[in-house]
């Protein structure tokens, strides 16, 4: 793909800003998230606020985070581009460098970047690197030598380990880079040749953003709770010394991913409730738990113009049938899906009415939302919003749409500007003929979490008799239930064998679960224990174009 044919972000239609109101994009008219001073709602304890005000507060319950002004954010959408803006910021560092990774490649690109990060670190400047050690389990340790030898501080996060069997389950899947608390970039760029592509073959389609003023200084502080939790902490002065500056007028909300606070989860079934035009999601492993579908279906059915846009080859077909079992209720509730049909969007994002957006790490399934370490934003900028807009009708222009077999839409579905080709969701080709497609396809890939997520899911539809099964919810049940009968027969012929294999499983289980309580109680009676990981600290000073105080009514 060159750089001419990868998607340019277009200007979107939309209400021009009001100039009275600096701070927070307009749009009351069109939209929940935008303020509307002129309503107002009494409640029991007799304050009046604005549907503005009740909207920020639960934005900032569900992220786990306080809003932070006064920042500038700039949307990274190409991969060799961003990884310019990256090695730039690092370059210019001249106090720390914080640098964290769900995937770093040894290939060009992964040495482009340990080149600079050892540079840094020879200069003076403070480098830590913080990489999972599933996502780089085929980095060979020879990577990372030349990090240590010239003093660059260099973490695995969760190892396999006999004392801690559940902790494979739980992994850092952020993608963050830091410099001196002054800028920082999120969102779903690993570091590999694949994000930066080479001479033969396109980089995948991906999407960030960069971080200037008070929320950069509130992303370092993000990363040094995860790297205190594995080792010796940040040196408190290396953070506390940093003033932030106000770079902007962009509100923004950091999202810190922690296994079970759901805080992306939550996020997303608010902005599903409250938005009341349009919201477009762009997932590369769309396996959305049921709650969060409900929630996305229910907002289609209410007249809401739901899009959600997949690749087409990031799964093996037996896996994109996995994928598939859930997109029939969708379909039929009015939520619009399209697969890209680039080599891979690996893109994690959403946008609202225009005005709200979120960019980050954070993939709609069970496993990043409730499982992993992520880190997202959550940014209240109209500009932004609109080119998150345009971005997502370029790539809609590379796509297919999947339909129900009648090739009709639900009820709610608006046709937009340019209408992609369709495809019903039942494939026409058979099982064995999309083995062979996939055997012979260069970007087949794995089975995942979620997937088995979505096989339990249908399995267990298919048990209680709660729905009838199409074609593709057929397949998964199918290939269930063999799993199931070859097990089976497996301790039917070898019963001494899968008996001792179950008896070593659960008495491993048992034995690390007694180990860790105990480890606990130890250490809950040497001294307190922090219950909940403290949030950012940041919250600059109310200014004359804040949003507007609650007012206490007349009795």
């Amino acid at each position: 793909m060159s750089a001419s044919a990868r998607p340019q972000p277009v200007e979107t239609p939309g209400a021009v800003q009001s100039a009275d109101r600096p701070r927070v994009p307009a749009g009351a008219a069109d939209s929940g998230f935008a303020r509307a001073p002129q309503r107002t709602s009494t409640l029991s304890f007799g304050l009046e606020v604005t549907p503005y005000d009740v909207l920020a507060k639960a934005m900032d319950r569900s992220a786990g985070a306080p809003r932070i002004d006064d920042n500038d954010i700039r949307l990274n959408f190409d991969g060799p581009h961003t990884f310019e803006r990256w090695i730039d910021a690092i370059g210019s560092a001249r106090r720390f460098v914080h640098f964290e990774n769900y995937v770093v490649r040894d290939d060009r690109t992964g040495r482009a970047f340990r080149d600079i990060l050892v540079a840094k670190a020879e200069q003076g400047v403070e480098v830590r690197v913080l990489y999972d050690w599933v996502g780089c389990w085929a980095t060979p340790a020879r990577y990372w030598k030349p990090f240590r030898e010239k003093g660059v501080q260099v973490r695995a996060f969760n190892r396999p380990a006999l004392r801690d069997p559940f902790g494979v389950l739980q992994r850092d899947h952020r993608k963050l880079v830091c410099v001196d608390g002054e800028v920082a970039f999120v969102g779903g760029f690993c570091i590999g040749d694949e994000w930066a592509g080479t001479e033969d073959r396109a980089p995948w389609r991906d999407t960030g953003a960069e971080l200037r003023g008070p929320a950069a200084l509130a992303a370092a502080r993000a990363f040094g709770r995860l790297w205190d939790e594995i080792g010796d902490p940040v040196p408190a002065e290396l953070l506390d010394g940093v003033v932030p500056e106000a770079a902007g007028q962009t509100p923004v909300w950091v999202i810190e991913g922690r296994p079970w606070r759901a805080r992306v989860y939550r996020v997303t079934q608010l902005a599903a409730a409250s938005v009341r035009r349009r919201l477009w999601i762009t997932d590369p492993y769309f396996i959305a738990p049921r709650p969060v579908a409900e929630a996305l279906a229910a907002a289609a059915r209410d007249g809401v113009d739901v899009r959600i846009l997949v690749p087409a080859h990031n799964n093996w077909p037996l896996v994109g049938s996995l994928a598939r079992g859930g997109y029939r209720d969708l379909l039929k509730a009015g939520v619009r899906l399209f697969e890209w049909q680039g080599p891979m969007i690996h893109a994690k994002t959403a946008v609202a009415d225009g005005v709200w957006s979120r960019i980050g790490s954070s993939n709609l399934n069970a496993a990043s939302l409730l499982g992993n370490w992520e880190i997202d934003i959550g940014v209240l900028d109209r500009k932004l919003a609109r080119q998150l807009e345009g971005l997502f009708l370029a790539d809609l222009a590379s796509s297919i749409e999947i339909v129900l077999p009648s090739g009709r839409h639900g009820r709610a579905a608006r046709p937009p500007a340019r209408e992609p080709e369709q495809r019903p969701i039942e494939p026409p080709e058979r099982l064995l003929e999309r083995l062979e497609h996939w055997r012979q396809s260069p970007d087949r890939g794995g089975w995942r979490i979620s997937d088995l997520v979505r096989a339990g899911s249908t399995l267990g539809d298919a048990i209680a008799g709660r729905r009838l099964l199409e074609r593709e919810a057929r397949t998964v049940l199918g290939t269930t239930a063999g799993i199931l009968i070859g097990l089976a027969l497996l301790s039917a012929f070898f019963p001494r064998t899968v008996a001792w294999t179950f008896a070593a499983i659960l008495g491993w289980l048992g034995v690390t679960a007694g180990a860790r309580a105990w480890a606990e109680a130890r250490r809950a009676r040497s001294g307190p224990a922090s219950e909940e990981t403290a949030q950012p600290d940041i919250r600059p000073p109310p200014t004359s174009a804040a949003r507007p105080q609650p007012r206490k009514s007349n009795p």
